[in-house]
């Protein structure tokens, strides 16, 4: 099993998925589920894991998550732009996104087909 997944790891990184995931449109509101991507060698995805909607107002804010090869172990991204340390990122997403370690610019947000 280990020389399995010793493989599997050589060869599904972000270089990959970034070509295998469908571009979402510019202005588009991200899904959950939806990633955000550079693909190539050095790398970096993260994932919508959840959006809230302000019902009063209509704002709309996800949150991010992100992890490293392997994927042990999965965190909620800070938005480096909130000064209170709030994870939510506001929708839809004005590009480039800086999150706290990667910046990804217009046409990162992918969806799986």
């Amino acid at each position: 099993m280990p020389r399995y997944m010793t493989g599997a790891f050589s060869y599904a990184g972000t270089y990959s998925l970034d070509r295998e995931l469908k571009s979402v449109p510019g202005g588009t509101m991200p899904e959950i589920g939806d990633v955000i991507i550079k693909g190539g060698f050095p790398g970096h995805a993260v994932l919508v894991a959840d959006m809230a909607e302000n019902k009063a107002t209509g704002e709309r804010r996800f949150l991010l998550l992100q992890s490293y090869m392997p994927a042990q172990d999965i965190h909620v991204l800070k938005n480096p732009a909130e000064r209170d340390g709030s994870p939510w990122y506001a929708a839809p997403i004005s590009w480039p996104l800086v999150t706290p370690e990667w910046t990804f610019p217009e046409g990162s947000l992918k969806r799986w087909p």
